[in-house]
Protein backbone atom coordinates (compact mmCIF):
# COMPACT_ATOMS: atom_id res chain seq x y z
CA UNK A 1 0.00 0.00 0.00
CA UNK A 2 1.13 3.54 -0.80
CA UNK A 3 -0.28 6.29 1.38
CA UNK A 4 -0.70 9.76 -0.10
CA UNK A 5 0.35 12.39 2.44
CA UNK A 6 -0.87 15.83 1.41
CA UNK A 7 0.69 18.74 3.30
CA UNK A 8 -0.28 22.31 2.43
CA UNK A 9 1.57 25.46 3.49
CA UNK A 10 -0.71 28.48 4.06
CA UNK A 11 1.15 31.76 4.40
CA UNK A 12 1.14 35.45 3.57
CA UNK A 13 3.64 37.97 4.95
CA UNK A 14 3.01 41.49 6.16
CA UNK A 15 4.35 43.39 3.16
CA UNK A 16 6.04 46.68 3.93
CA UNK A 17 4.93 50.09 2.77
CA UNK A 18 7.33 52.44 1.02
CA UNK A 19 9.47 53.88 3.79
CA UNK A 20 12.21 56.44 3.19
CA UNK A 21 14.98 57.82 5.36
CA UNK A 22 12.75 60.85 5.91
CA UNK A 23 9.97 58.78 7.51
CA UNK A 24 9.93 58.50 11.28
CA UNK A 25 6.56 56.94 12.14
CA UNK A 26 6.07 53.30 13.11
CA UNK A 27 3.46 52.45 10.48
CA UNK A 28 5.65 50.03 8.55
CA UNK A 29 3.14 47.71 6.92
CA UNK A 30 1.06 48.28 3.82
CA UNK A 31 -2.30 47.34 5.31
CA UNK A 32 -4.21 48.29 2.19
CA UNK A 33 -2.12 46.00 -0.01
CA UNK A 34 -1.99 43.23 2.58
CA UNK A 35 -5.78 43.29 2.99
CA UNK A 36 -6.25 43.32 -0.78
CA UNK A 37 -3.98 40.31 -1.29
CA UNK A 38 -5.43 38.38 1.66
CA UNK A 39 -8.96 38.84 0.29
CA UNK A 40 -7.90 38.05 -3.26
CA UNK A 41 -6.11 34.82 -2.37
CA UNK A 42 -8.89 33.80 0.02
CA UNK A 43 -11.47 34.17 -2.75
CA UNK A 44 -9.34 32.47 -5.40
CA UNK A 45 -7.79 29.75 -3.25
CA UNK A 46 -8.49 29.34 0.45
CA UNK A 47 -12.28 29.46 0.42
CA UNK A 48 -12.93 27.36 -2.71
CA UNK A 49 -10.14 24.88 -1.90
CA UNK A 50 -11.37 24.44 1.68
CA UNK A 51 -14.89 23.85 0.38
CA UNK A 52 -13.57 21.12 -1.92
CA UNK A 53 -11.49 19.52 0.86
CA UNK A 54 -14.43 19.54 3.29
CA UNK A 55 -16.70 17.99 0.67
CA UNK A 56 -14.12 15.31 -0.15
CA UNK A 57 -13.70 14.37 3.51
CA UNK A 58 -17.44 13.91 3.92
CA UNK A 59 -18.00 12.27 0.53
CA UNK A 60 -15.35 9.64 1.24
CA UNK A 61 -16.43 9.06 4.84
CA UNK A 62 -13.22 10.40 6.32
CA UNK A 63 -10.88 8.37 4.13
CA UNK A 64 -9.54 11.53 2.51
CA UNK A 65 -7.14 13.18 4.94
CA UNK A 66 -4.77 16.14 4.68
CA UNK A 67 -2.39 18.24 6.78
CA UNK A 68 -1.79 21.99 6.93
CA UNK A 69 0.42 24.54 8.53
CA UNK A 70 -0.93 28.07 8.79
CA UNK A 71 1.56 30.73 9.78
CA UNK A 72 0.72 33.16 12.54
CA UNK A 73 0.92 36.03 10.06
CA UNK A 74 -1.80 34.63 7.78
CA UNK A 75 -4.01 33.83 10.76
CA UNK A 76 -3.61 37.41 12.00
CA UNK A 77 -4.62 38.63 8.54
CA UNK A 78 -7.61 36.29 8.43
CA UNK A 79 -8.77 37.68 11.76
CA UNK A 80 -8.49 41.25 10.52
CA UNK A 81 -9.68 41.00 6.95
CA UNK A 82 -11.07 37.57 6.00
CA UNK A 83 -12.66 35.95 9.08
CA UNK A 84 -14.70 33.62 6.87
CA UNK A 85 -11.45 32.00 5.71
CA UNK A 86 -10.46 31.23 9.29
CA UNK A 87 -13.94 29.84 9.94
CA UNK A 88 -13.53 27.50 6.97
CA UNK A 89 -10.29 26.11 8.43
CA UNK A 90 -12.05 25.61 11.76
CA UNK A 91 -14.70 23.56 9.98
CA UNK A 92 -11.96 21.41 8.47
CA UNK A 93 -10.51 20.85 11.94
CA UNK A 94 -13.93 19.72 13.17
CA UNK A 95 -14.02 16.90 10.61
CA UNK A 96 -11.29 15.05 12.52
CA UNK A 97 -9.58 14.29 9.21
CA UNK A 98 -7.35 17.35 9.00
CA UNK A 99 -4.12 17.79 10.95
CA UNK A 100 -2.51 21.14 11.74
CA UNK A 101 1.23 21.08 12.25
CA UNK A 102 3.64 23.49 13.90
CA UNK A 103 6.16 25.95 12.53
CA UNK A 104 7.60 29.33 13.50
CA UNK A 105 4.78 31.79 14.15
CA UNK A 106 6.32 34.50 11.96
CA UNK A 107 7.59 32.18 9.19
CA UNK A 108 11.11 33.20 10.12
CA UNK A 109 14.66 31.96 9.71
CA UNK A 110 15.25 32.37 13.44
CA UNK A 111 16.92 28.98 13.82
CA UNK A 112 19.93 30.25 11.87
CA UNK A 113 20.50 33.24 14.14
CA UNK A 114 18.76 32.96 17.49
CA UNK A 115 17.77 29.58 18.95
CA UNK A 116 15.87 31.14 21.83
CA UNK A 117 13.76 33.16 19.39
CA UNK A 118 13.21 30.04 17.27
CA UNK A 119 11.89 28.11 20.26
CA UNK A 120 9.70 31.03 21.35
CA UNK A 121 8.10 31.32 17.92
CA UNK A 122 7.49 27.56 17.76
CA UNK A 123 5.84 27.70 21.18
CA UNK A 124 3.69 30.66 20.14
CA UNK A 125 2.55 28.78 17.05
CA UNK A 126 1.82 25.57 18.94
CA UNK A 127 -0.32 27.52 21.41
CA UNK A 128 -2.17 29.19 18.52
CA UNK A 129 -3.01 25.81 16.97
CA UNK A 130 -4.36 24.63 20.32
CA UNK A 131 -6.52 27.72 20.73
CA UNK A 132 -7.90 27.82 17.19
CA UNK A 133 -8.25 24.18 16.24
CA UNK A 134 -8.09 22.22 19.48
CA UNK A 135 -5.01 20.34 18.32
CA UNK A 136 -1.58 20.10 19.91
CA UNK A 137 0.78 19.67 16.95
CA UNK A 138 3.00 16.60 17.01
CA UNK A 139 4.82 17.36 13.75
CA UNK A 140 7.04 20.34 12.92
CA UNK A 141 8.06 21.97 9.68
CA UNK A 142 10.67 24.68 9.69
CA UNK A 143 10.17 27.72 7.45
CA UNK A 144 10.35 26.74 3.76
CA UNK A 145 11.41 23.24 4.87
CA UNK A 146 14.82 24.58 5.92
CA UNK A 147 16.49 21.70 7.67
CA UNK A 148 19.68 20.05 8.83
CA UNK A 149 20.71 17.67 11.61
CA UNK A 150 20.84 20.50 14.14
CA UNK A 151 17.25 21.51 13.36
CA UNK A 152 16.20 17.90 13.91
CA UNK A 153 17.91 17.82 17.30
CA UNK A 154 16.24 21.04 18.43
CA UNK A 155 12.83 19.86 17.22
CA UNK A 156 13.16 16.55 19.06
CA UNK A 157 14.09 18.43 22.24
CA UNK A 158 10.83 20.40 21.89
CA UNK A 159 8.93 17.12 22.01
CA UNK A 160 7.79 16.66 18.42
CA UNK A 161 7.38 13.23 16.85
CA UNK A 162 8.37 14.11 13.29
CA UNK A 163 9.69 16.81 10.99
CA UNK A 164 9.10 17.55 7.32
CA UNK A 165 11.84 18.41 4.87
CA UNK A 166 12.79 18.37 1.20
CA UNK A 167 13.64 15.11 -0.55
CA UNK A 168 16.68 16.67 -2.20
CA UNK A 169 18.52 14.40 -4.62
CA UNK A 170 21.97 15.36 -3.37
CA UNK A 171 20.92 14.27 0.13
CA UNK A 172 19.00 11.12 -0.69
CA UNK A 173 21.34 9.80 -3.36
CA UNK A 174 20.08 6.33 -4.31
CA UNK A 175 17.38 6.39 -1.64
CA UNK A 176 13.73 7.31 -2.17
CA UNK A 177 11.60 10.01 -0.52
CA UNK A 178 8.82 7.43 -0.39
CA UNK A 179 10.04 6.01 2.92
CA UNK A 180 10.26 7.40 6.44
CA UNK A 181 13.71 8.03 7.91
CA UNK A 182 15.46 8.93 11.16
CA UNK A 183 17.81 11.89 11.58
CA UNK A 184 21.20 10.97 13.08
CA UNK A 185 21.57 11.28 16.85
CA UNK A 186 17.80 11.47 17.39
CA UNK A 187 16.22 8.73 19.46
CA UNK A 188 12.60 9.13 18.37
CA UNK A 189 12.19 11.87 15.74
CA UNK A 190 11.12 10.77 12.25
CA UNK A 191 11.65 12.50 8.90
CA UNK A 192 9.10 12.78 6.11
CA UNK A 193 10.76 13.92 2.91
CA UNK A 194 8.93 15.65 0.08
CA UNK A 195 8.54 13.79 -3.20
CA UNK A 196 9.39 16.91 -5.15
CA UNK A 197 8.82 15.42 -8.59
CA UNK A 198 5.20 14.47 -7.98
CA UNK A 199 4.59 17.52 -5.77
CA UNK A 200 5.90 19.87 -8.45
CA UNK A 201 3.84 18.13 -11.12
CA UNK A 202 0.84 19.59 -9.31
CA UNK A 203 2.32 22.81 -7.92
CA UNK A 204 4.31 24.04 -10.92
CA UNK A 205 3.68 21.97 -14.04
CA UNK A 206 -0.05 21.28 -13.87
CA UNK A 207 -1.16 24.09 -16.18
CA UNK A 208 1.91 24.12 -18.42
CA UNK A 209 0.74 23.20 -21.90
CA UNK A 210 4.36 22.74 -22.96
CA UNK A 211 4.86 19.95 -20.42
CA UNK A 212 5.13 16.50 -22.00
CA UNK A 213 2.57 15.09 -19.54
CA UNK A 214 -0.02 17.83 -20.08
CA UNK A 215 -2.90 17.53 -19.51
CA UNK A 216 -2.51 15.81 -16.17
CA UNK A 217 -5.57 13.89 -15.09
CA UNK A 218 -6.46 12.28 -11.79
CA UNK A 219 -6.23 8.88 -13.48
CA UNK A 220 -2.72 9.56 -14.76
CA UNK A 221 -1.53 10.85 -11.40
CA UNK A 222 -3.07 7.86 -9.61
CA UNK A 223 -1.06 5.59 -11.89
CA UNK A 224 2.12 7.37 -10.82
CA UNK A 225 1.16 7.00 -7.16
CA UNK A 226 0.38 3.33 -7.72
CA UNK A 227 3.90 2.75 -9.02
CA UNK A 228 5.21 3.48 -5.51
CA UNK A 229 3.73 0.19 -4.30
CA UNK A 230 6.63 -2.16 -3.67
CA UNK A 231 9.03 0.78 -3.81
CA UNK A 232 7.93 2.80 -0.81
CA UNK A 233 5.28 3.45 1.80
CA UNK A 234 4.34 7.10 1.31
CA UNK A 235 3.82 9.65 -1.43
CA UNK A 236 4.64 12.93 0.29
CA UNK A 237 2.95 15.72 -1.65
CA UNK A 238 4.07 18.96 0.01
CA UNK A 239 3.19 22.30 -1.59
CA UNK A 240 1.91 25.84 -1.12
CA UNK A 241 -1.86 25.82 -0.72
CA UNK A 242 -1.98 28.74 -3.15
CA UNK A 243 -1.31 26.12 -5.83
CA UNK A 244 -5.08 25.72 -5.97
CA UNK A 245 -6.58 28.76 -7.67
CA UNK A 246 -3.71 31.24 -7.36
CA UNK A 247 -0.55 29.67 -8.81
CA UNK A 248 -2.68 27.37 -10.93
CA UNK A 249 -5.82 29.27 -11.86
CA UNK A 250 -9.23 27.65 -11.77
CA UNK A 251 -9.42 27.57 -15.57
CA UNK A 252 -6.48 25.12 -15.67
CA UNK A 253 -8.77 22.50 -14.16
CA UNK A 254 -6.84 22.34 -10.88
CA UNK A 255 -9.97 22.22 -8.71
CA UNK A 256 -11.51 19.48 -10.82
CA UNK A 257 -8.26 17.54 -10.47
CA UNK A 258 -8.45 17.93 -6.69
CA UNK A 259 -12.11 16.85 -6.66
CA UNK A 260 -11.50 13.68 -8.64
CA UNK A 261 -8.11 12.51 -7.35
CA UNK A 262 -9.27 10.94 -4.04
CA UNK A 263 -11.84 8.71 -5.73
CA UNK A 264 -9.25 7.52 -8.25
CA UNK A 265 -6.64 6.78 -5.57
CA UNK A 266 -9.09 5.02 -3.27
CA UNK A 267 -10.62 3.00 -6.12
CA UNK A 268 -7.36 1.08 -6.52
CA UNK A 269 -7.97 -0.46 -3.07
CA UNK A 270 -4.19 -0.50 -2.76
CA UNK A 271 -3.65 3.12 -1.73
CA UNK A 272 -5.05 5.53 0.82
CA UNK A 273 -4.59 8.98 2.38
CA UNK A 274 -2.97 9.77 5.73
CA UNK A 275 -2.11 12.86 7.71
CA UNK A 276 1.56 13.34 8.53
CA UNK A 277 1.18 12.00 12.08
CA UNK A 278 -0.76 8.98 10.86
CA UNK A 279 1.99 8.16 8.37
CA UNK A 280 4.61 8.28 11.12
CA UNK A 281 2.47 6.07 13.35
CA UNK A 282 1.80 3.47 10.65
CA UNK A 283 5.15 3.04 8.93
CA UNK A 284 8.59 2.28 10.39
CA UNK A 285 11.71 4.27 9.64
CA UNK A 286 13.89 2.34 7.22
CA UNK A 287 17.19 4.07 7.91
CA UNK A 288 19.06 7.22 8.76
CA UNK A 289 19.50 10.27 6.55
CA UNK A 290 22.39 12.57 7.39
CA UNK A 291 21.88 16.25 6.48
CA UNK A 292 24.95 18.14 7.75
CA UNK A 293 24.26 21.27 5.67
CA UNK A 294 21.08 23.31 5.37
CA UNK A 295 18.56 22.36 2.70
CA UNK A 296 15.16 23.80 1.81
CA UNK A 297 12.38 23.35 -0.72
CA UNK A 298 13.17 26.65 -2.47
CA UNK A 299 14.32 27.04 -6.06
CA UNK A 300 16.35 24.55 -8.07
CA UNK A 301 19.28 24.57 -5.63
CA UNK A 302 17.24 23.38 -2.63
CA UNK A 303 19.45 25.41 -0.29
CA UNK A 304 19.42 28.78 1.52
CA UNK A 305 20.47 30.88 -1.46
CA UNK A 306 16.95 32.23 -1.93
CA UNK A 307 17.38 34.14 1.37
CA UNK A 308 21.15 34.25 1.88
CA UNK A 309 22.50 34.34 -1.65
CA UNK A 310 23.90 37.87 -1.63
CA UNK A 311 25.43 40.42 0.73
CA UNK A 312 22.23 42.47 1.03
CA UNK A 313 20.30 39.49 2.36
CA UNK A 314 23.11 38.46 4.70
CA UNK A 315 23.40 41.99 6.08
CA UNK A 316 19.66 42.44 6.57
CA UNK A 317 19.28 39.09 8.32
CA UNK A 318 22.27 39.71 10.55
CA UNK A 319 21.04 43.16 11.53
CA UNK A 320 17.46 42.20 12.34
CA UNK A 321 18.60 39.47 14.73
CA UNK A 322 21.36 41.66 16.15
CA UNK A 323 18.58 43.91 17.45
CA UNK A 324 17.03 41.11 19.52
CA UNK A 325 18.42 41.99 22.95
CA UNK A 326 17.55 45.67 22.64
CA UNK A 327 14.02 44.92 21.41
CA UNK A 328 13.34 42.33 24.10
CA UNK A 329 14.76 44.56 26.83
CA UNK A 330 12.51 47.43 25.76
CA UNK A 331 9.41 45.47 26.78
CA UNK A 332 7.05 47.15 24.31
CA UNK A 333 4.74 44.47 22.89
CA UNK A 334 3.90 46.42 19.73
CA UNK A 335 7.59 46.94 19.03
CA UNK A 336 8.24 43.24 19.62
CA UNK A 337 5.51 42.25 17.17
CA UNK A 338 6.84 44.69 14.55
CA UNK A 339 10.35 43.28 14.94
CA UNK A 340 9.10 39.74 14.60
CA UNK A 341 7.10 40.59 11.49
CA UNK A 342 10.36 41.87 10.01
CA UNK A 343 11.82 38.39 10.51
CA UNK A 344 9.40 36.84 8.00
CA UNK A 345 11.48 35.13 5.33
CA UNK A 346 9.62 36.77 2.42
CA UNK A 347 11.33 40.11 3.09
CA UNK A 348 14.71 38.53 2.32
CA UNK A 349 13.32 36.53 -0.59
CA UNK A 350 12.38 39.83 -2.24
CA UNK A 351 16.07 40.81 -2.06
CA UNK A 352 17.15 37.78 -4.08
CA UNK A 353 19.18 38.63 -7.18
CA UNK A 354 19.12 35.18 -8.81
CA UNK A 355 16.23 35.13 -11.23
CA UNK A 356 16.82 32.77 -14.15
CA UNK A 357 14.76 29.56 -13.83
CA UNK A 358 13.22 30.65 -10.54
CA UNK A 359 12.33 34.17 -11.58
CA UNK A 360 8.56 33.75 -11.79
CA UNK A 361 8.49 32.32 -8.28
CA UNK A 362 10.45 35.25 -6.86
CA UNK A 363 8.06 37.72 -8.49
CA UNK A 364 4.97 36.27 -6.79
CA UNK A 365 3.24 39.22 -5.07
CA UNK A 366 6.63 40.95 -4.84
CA UNK A 367 5.91 44.63 -4.10
CA UNK A 368 9.31 45.89 -5.28
CA UNK A 369 10.72 46.81 -8.67
CA UNK A 370 14.12 45.39 -7.79
CA UNK A 371 15.91 43.48 -5.00
CA UNK A 372 17.84 46.66 -4.24
CA UNK A 373 14.62 48.58 -3.59
CA UNK A 374 13.57 45.78 -1.25
CA UNK A 375 16.82 46.02 0.70
CA UNK A 376 16.81 49.82 1.03
CA UNK A 377 13.18 49.91 2.12
CA UNK A 378 13.71 47.13 4.65
CA UNK A 379 16.81 48.71 6.17
CA UNK A 380 15.06 52.08 6.52
CA UNK A 381 12.35 50.40 8.56
CA UNK A 382 14.78 48.32 10.59
CA UNK A 383 16.72 51.47 11.46
CA UNK A 384 13.53 53.00 12.85
CA UNK A 385 12.81 49.83 14.85
CA UNK A 386 16.29 50.00 16.38
CA UNK A 387 15.78 53.64 17.31
CA UNK A 388 12.47 52.81 18.99
CA UNK A 389 14.05 49.90 20.84
CA UNK A 390 16.84 52.12 22.17
CA UNK A 391 14.28 54.54 23.59
CA UNK A 392 13.30 53.60 27.12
Amino acid sequence: MASVVFYFQVHQPYRLRRYTIFDSDSNYFDDKKNAEIARKVANKCYLPANAVIEDLVRRHDGRFRVSYSLTGTIIDQFRRWVPEALDSFRRLAETGCVEFICETYYHSLAFLYNRREFITQAQLHRKLMQELFGQTPRVFRNTELTYNNDVAGAVEEMGFDAILTEGADHILGYRSPNFIYNPPNCSSLRMLMKNYRLSDDIAFRFGNRGWAEWPMTAEKFTHWVDQINGNGYVCNLFMDYETFGEHQWADTGIFEFLRTLPACVLATRKNDFLTVSEAVARYPAVGEVDVPHMISWADTERDLSAWLGNSMQANALHDVYAASETVLANGNETLLDDWRKLQTSDHFYYMCTKWFADGDVHKYFNPYESPYDAYINYMNILDNVRNRAATA
